[in-house]
C-alpha cells in the first residue's frame, strides 16, 4: 500500500531513509570505538576478538528466528521498539565507562544485546521497504540506504569514532544511543500502516509454531530457483572472499609493502567503489538488466583474487578493489530488489534472513578457513588462489541460472 507516483519516493521513505543514515552512522561510531575502549582496558588480543565477534554472533544465532518473528508483527513498531531497546543498552554502557565500570564481558555483553536488536531491525526494514515505494523505484531506493550504509557507515564514522573516544571514551556509545533514538523517532512517524499480520494458518487457526515459520521460510526461498542460485552465490562468494581477506593486513604489508596508513588508504578504494555502485547501480540495471550485471559480477569475484594474488602494486591493488567495491554494491542492490519483488509479504522477513544467515554464515566460515589455510600453507597468496578458483567453479555452475534474475 502506497500512495507514492512512479516518479517519485516520497515522504514515507524519506523517513526510513534518514533512520537508516543515521542509524549507521552511530553503528560505525561504535565498531570503531569498541576495539579502542577495549584495548584501553586488556591488551590481550582475545579480548579484543570476542568484542568483534559480539556483534556479529547474533546473526549466526538469531537470524532465522527474528525473520519469523518479523513476519509475524508490526514492522514498523518493532523498529522503534528494537532501536529505543538498543539506545538504551548503549547508553548504559556509556554510564558504565563513564563511571569507569566498564569490563570487556560486560563491553561484550553490551555488544552482542545490540547485535540481538540488528537482526530484528534491520531485517524488518528491509521487509518494510516495498510497501513504502513503487516496484518500478525498489533498486533507486535500495541504491540510496546503501549509499547511506557507504557514506556514514565506513566514511564519516570511520574518523568520527576515533575522534570522538579521543574526547572522552563514554562519548561515542552515547552519540550511537542517541542515534537509535533518534531514528527511532523517525520510523514511528511513518504514515504507513500495515495490514492485519497473515500470522494464523489459512483455516483461520491458531498461529504455527516459530520452528515450523522459520522451515517456510526456508521452503520459501529454496523453492524459487533464482532465489536460491542467489543465496548459493552469496554463500559462496563470501566463504571465498572473506577466506581471502583473513590475513589481508598482512598481504598488504608483506606482499604490497604498506604501512598503517597504507592500509587504511588501499581498504578505503572499495567504499569509493561502493558509493560509485550505489548511485550507478539502477541506471545500470535499466540499460543492462540484471543478469548481465550479477554475471559480469561474477567474472570480477574472480578478477579480483587473481588481480591480488599476481601484484606486487599497491595502486594496481587499490584499483581492483575499487572495481570490486562497485560491484558489489550493484550485486547487493540488484538482488534485495528481486528478492523483495518476488517475496510476498508474509514471508518477506523470513526469506530475507535465510539469505542473511548465507550471506554472514558464508563470511564466519571464509575467515575461519583462509586463516587457516595460511597459516598451513605458509604463503599469504594461498587464499587467494584458492578463491579464484572457487569463484570460477560457481561462475560456470549458475552461469545460466542467472537469466531468470531478469
Amino acid at each position: 500500500m502506497t500512495a507514492v507516483s512512479s516518479h517519485r519516493l516520497g515522504p514515507d521513505f524519506a523517513r526510513l531513509w534518514t533512520a537508516t543514515a543515521v542509524a549507521n552512522l552511530g553503528d560505525g561510531v561504535t565498531m570503531i570505538a569498541g576495539p579502542l575502549l577495549v584495548a584501553s582496558i586488556s591488551d590481550d588480543p582475545a579480548a579484543v576478538a570476542a568484542a568483534a565477534l559480539a556483534p556479529q554472533l547474533p546473526w549466526l544465532l538469531f537470524a532465522l528466528v527474528s525473520g519469523a518473528l518479523v513476519d509475524r508483527l508490526d514492522r514498523r513498531r518493532l523498529v522503534v521498539t528494537v532501536n529505543l531497546a538498543r539506545g538504551a543498552v548503549l547508553a548504559a554502557l556509556a554510564v558504565a565507562v563513564l563511571a569507569g565500570a566498564a569490563t570487556v564481558p560486560l563491553i561484550c555483553l553490551a555488544f552482542f544485546l545490540s547485535g540481538v536488536g540488528e537482526t530484528l531491525a534491520d531485517t524488518a526494514s528491509g521487509a518494510l521497504l516495498p510497501a513504502l515505494v513503487p516496484a518500478e523505484q525498489l533498486e533507486r531506493a535500495n541504491g540510496r540506504l546503501f549509499a547511506s550504509f557507504v557514506l556514514g557507515n565506513q566514511f564519516a564514522a570511520k574518523p568520527l569514532g576515533a575522534y570522538l573516544f579521543g574526547l572522552g571514551a563514554a562519548l561515542p556509545f552515547a552519540v550511537d544511543a542517541a542515534s537509535f533514538g533518534l531514528a527511532a523517532l523517525l520510523v514511528a512517524l511513518l504514515r504507513w500502516r500495515p495490514t492485519p499480520p497473515a500470522g494464523p494458518t489459512p483455516d483461520g487457526g491458531a498461529r504455527h509454531s516459530l520452528r515450523a515459520d522459520v522451515a517456510a521460510g526456508l521452503r520459501a526461498l529454496w523453492s524459487v530457483p533464482v532465489l536460491r542460485s542467489l543465496a548459493v552465490c552469496i554463500a559462496v562468494m563470501n566463504v571465498a572472499f572473506c577466506a581471502a581477506f583473513a590475513a589481508f593486513v598482512l598481504y598488504a604489508r608483506q606482499r604490497l609493502g604498506l604501512g598503517d596508513v597504507g592500509y587504511g588508504v588501499l581498504l578505503t578504494a572499495s567504499a569509493v567503489g561502493g558509493l560509485a555502485g550505489t548511485a550507478l547501480a539502477g541506471r545500470l540495471k535499466t540499460r543492462f538488466g540484471a543478469p548481465a550485471l550479477l554475471r559480469v559480477g561474477l567474472l570480477v569475484e574472480v578478477g579480483l583474487q587473481l588481480v591480488l594474488a599476481t601484484t606486487r602494486q599497491p595502486w594496481i591493488a587499490g584499483a581492483a578493489l575499487a572495481v570490486w567495491g562497485g560491484h558489489a554494491m550493484v550485486w547487493g542492490v540488484l538482488v534485495v530488489s528481486l528478492r523483495q519483488r518476488l517475496v510476498p509479504d508474509r514471508l518477506r522477513g523470513r526469506v530475507n534472513s535465510v539469505y542473511a544467515l548465507a550471506d554472514l554464515g558464508g563470511a564466519a566460515v571464509g575467515t575461519a578457513l583462509g586463516g587457516l589455510l595460511a597459516q598451513a600453507t605458509g604463503a599469504i597468496t594461498a587464499p587467494l588462489w584458492m578463491a579464484a578458483g572457487a569463484l570460477t567453479v560457481l561462475t560456470v555452475a549458475v552461469w545460466r541460472r542467472l537469466a531468470a534474475a531478469g
